[in-house]
């Protein structure tokens, strides 16, 4: 559904998110708990609306961003959505069945039965944000069409051309009161997160996240927020250098930085700076020969971002710190035409006041932080905001218990950076400013889910045998001893 284009539009779209809500409701109601073969059915319509629209999608994408590869589009937003779904299929059966749980003395005299079965909320909102466009509608839709709900998606103003495409697969492979898409600017996404939903996610910026919780709260929706943070590297002295900055150049130059787990600054011993900044040179080259005209290397999102991540340069230059620029054909950025590409940037030793260190990166620039002990890493990632994801290069056992044991993140990484998210059977979420809750496979469904306890008792009065009900007498006192003791 489009966004509504003059001010008379503007004040009904809420109404018409309502009425969605409203009918989807009611058709979910009017099922009843969906069976699973209605559930599978829903994945398999949105794995063959995927696999129709892919390279109407990957299309899309590099539209929006300007300048973003097939090989990335493919792999991350549609290999990333295809993968959640199929897990979410193969493993539905095994979700849904219900768990039993003991029934303790003295209700569970006599054959007293206690379960928990697994409902479906109802509607789930999905607000995706526009650095995977495609895989961050697909993967919590994953979990919460398993879950048996309908859903409700707001796709970012960003990607215009990907959310329309998203509009029309879903249009396609749904009825409006099974799935439904609002496309649009900010008071669209202001009016959807006010709705009355079962449910919401929301993947995106730390600042945005606030007024979504706040706009939620108005109805008591429960909602996970999906942010993100500084993600801290840390290098051992135990560490391979040239191994592990080509994993964490990989890490940092995939879709241009623009991915809400990249690195956000390395920590790494004082005497390998300057093997550290060789071989992230190195590295780039390789990966990258050529970088303006190369459409493997990804454009920056928009003019807006373009000149953040450029002002945090400058700003950096200005205090006196070290940038390198890594450009490994000299290309001359400012004459690019109609893409934003800011080459791989390093920025040694900055100080903790400059935005390169205060704000989310979220672009091909990195911070190099030095340490002359350990320790120094602990305290340093310990004094800034919980980050969703901490990475860990090296083979020492006792600092990579360290770093897992003595900091708190979303998730962790030990010699690589980013893969913890493709595996579907680890819980994905971040802690404190860089998100609340989680999804991904069984969490995606639980988190999507009521978990419903169910008490089942015989016809045996049990509490007047165990002497709870008045008058008491002698059984409600063995009942008290058998509790009351340690």
């Amino acid at each position: 559904m489009n966004a509504p284009e003059n001010p008379t539009q503007q004040a009904g779209i809420a109404a018409v998110m309502s009425d969605t809500l409203a009918a989807q409701r009611e058709d979910y109601l009017r099922e009843g708990e969906a069976s699973v073969e209605a559930r599978i059915d829903r994945i398999d319509r949105c794995i063959d609306a995927i696999l129709r629209y892919s390279d109407q999608l990957s299309t899309a994408m590099n539209s929006d961003f300007t300048c973003r590869p097939r090989e990335i589009n493919l792999l991350t937003d549609i290999g990333g959505s295809l993968g959640a779904m199929k897990h979410a299929r193969k493993h539905l059966r095994t979700w849904m069945k219900p768990q039993k749980r003991p029934s303790m003395f003295p209700l569970g005299l006599l054959g007293a039965r206690s379960r928990i079965e697994y409902q479906p909320l109802g509607v789930v909102g999905i607000i995706a944000p526009w650095n995977f466009p495609v895989s961050m509608v697909f993967q919590p839709m994953s979990g919460a069409l398993a879950a048996g709900n309908r859903i409700m998606i707001k796709p970012s103003e960003f990607t215009p051309a990907t959310s329309e495409v998203l509009a029309e697969m879903i249009g396609d492979a749904f009825s409006p009161e099974e799935a439904a898409v609002f496309t649009g600017g900010p008071e669209v996404g202001a009016a959807f997160s006010s709705q009355a939903f079962d449910h919401l996610i929301f993947t995106g910026a730390t600042s945005v996240a606030r007024h979504i919780m706040a706009a939620a709260a108005q109805n008591l929706v429960p909602v996970t927020l999906e942010l993100g943070g500084k993600s801290p590297t840390v290098i051992s002295r135990s560490a391979d250098i040239e191994k592990s900055i080509e994993r964490i150049m990989m890490g940092k130059t995939l879709n241009a930085g623009q991915i809400c787990l990249a690195p956000d600054y390395l920590l790494v011993p004082e005497e390998k700076l300057e093997e550290v900044i060789a071989e992230a040179e190195k590295a780039v080259a390789s990966m990258y020969p050529t970088l303006l005209g190369n459409a493997t290397y990804t454009s920056v999102i928009n003019d807006r971002h373009y000149e953040r991540l450029t002002g945090y340069i400058t700003e950096a230059e200005q205090a006196g710190a070290r940038v390198i620029p890594i450009n490994p054909a000299k290309e001359d950025f400012a004459g690019q035409q109609g893409t934003y590409k800011i080459p791989p940037t390093l920025v040694v030793k900055p100080t903790s006041d400059l935005k390169v260190l205060q704000d989310e990166m979220f672009g091909p620039v990195l911070p190099i932080l030095t340490y002359q002990d350990f320790e120094e890493t602990i305290r340093y990632i310990n004094a800034q905001p919980r980050p969703l994801a901490a990475y860990y290069f090296g083979s020492d056992a006792a600092e990579q218990s360290a770093l897992e044991k003595r900091t708190t993140s979303g998730g962790m990484c030990i010699n690589d950076v980013i893969m913890h998210v493709m595996q579907e059977d680890l819980p994905f979420g971040g802690v404190g400013p860089s998100g609340m809750g989680s999804y991904h496979g069984l969490e995606g469904f639980r988190t999507f889910s009521h978990a419903k306890s169910i008490y089942s008792q015989t016809g045996v009065n049990v509490a007047k045998l165990g002497g709870m009900l008045p008058p008491y007498n002698k059984n409600t006192e063995r009942t008290i001893a058998s509790q009351v003791k340690k």
